[in-house]
């Protein structure tokens, strides 16, 4: 069984679930394994699986003057560095075909961004790398949508994708988090993440001086979301982590305190263990009689 296949499994098999987590982009190579170690002691402390995630490249960002990180090149060489010293592994996304088979010479897992969820060719691109893909719902996309996004995945040849809940449009610059969404993403027959992060963004909805703009975010609701979430039952719950929100050049807004974050996890840990949430529960409609 190839190490693809073998994480896959060990993720799907996780209890009570799975963590992908980091600091949204690279800031400094000295930031990410500062990030990476410190995740790594709570995590194992908590007793749950964690994958590392940062983007090289913050393609997406509504302003051309907006932070993008230090490029691919130099990203994945910080990122495999991570992934060396630390012996964990790694999740990062790609915007274009053409990455996909460089990144997937670092990265265990290749995160498709929410805006690219029904590009055909990348998801192939992605595919064909053999790594595990995890698919980011739209925010403008129906939950039955990755149920086509998976299939697009596995026809290609990869059976090893995961679909990802990060929040629905809602007027706006808001985003609103629909847990029925967490139970009908599973039609896919896929483990399911959920972004509890990126799903409390308020898009574009900050100005800057000097012109251009940034996202804002309701970090005071991931708490409320998280629990929602494990208490469905989810496989795995992504959260972006930063050790000081306030100056991080990218989704300030939407970034957990680092020194929050072990008491989050050990709260969502025993939601988790208390829910049956991954258990679909069987109902019967014949009549009741006493």
């Amino acid at each position: 069984m190839d190490s693809s296949t073998l994480l896959f499994n060990k993720l799907k098999a996780a209890e009570p679930f799975f963590l992908l987590a980091g600091p949204n982009v690279i800031e400094s190579e000295e930031h990410i394994l500062s990030m990476a170690k410190h995740l790594k002691i709570i995590t194992e402390k908590v007793g749950i699986p964690l994958v590392f995630k940062s983007s090289f490249d913050k393609a997406n960002r509504t302003s051309s003057k907006s932070f993008r990180g230090p490029g691919m090149s130099e990203g994945l060489k910080i990122l495999e560095k991570v992934k060396r010293d630390y012996d964990i592994p790694i999740v990062t996304d790609v915007h274009e075909s053409i990455q996909c088979e460089a990144v997937g010479k670092v990265a265990d897992i290749i995160q498709i961004p929410a805006f690219l969820c029904r590009q055909t060719d990348l998801l192939v691109a992605a595919a064909k790398t053999g790594k595990i893909i995890n698919i980011k719902k739209g925010q403008f996309c129906a939950p039955s949508v990755m149920v086509n996004s998976a299939e697009k995945v596995q026809l290609a040849g990869n059976s090893n994708v995961m679909v990802c809940e990060r929040g629905t449009m809602f007027g706006y610059n808001d985003l609103i988090v629909d847990p029925r969404n967490l139970e009908w993403m599973r039609e896919g027959g896929c483990p399911v993440v959920a972004d509890i992060t990126h799903s409390l963004q308020q898009p574009a909805g900050k100005k800057l001086e000097g012109g251009g703009v940034a996202s804002g975010g309701l970090r005071e609701l991931i708490p409320c979301i998280a629990r929602t979430a494990v208490a469905v039952g989810v496989d795995g719950i992504f959260m972006e982590v930063h050790d000081d929100p306030l100056n991080a050049p990218v989704d300030g807004p939407t970034q957990w305190p680092l020194r929050h974050l072990e008491e989050l996890l050990v709260e969502l840990v025993a939601i988790a263990r208390a829910s049956k949430g991954k258990r679909k529960m069987e109902i019967d409609l014949t009549p009741f009689r006493e």
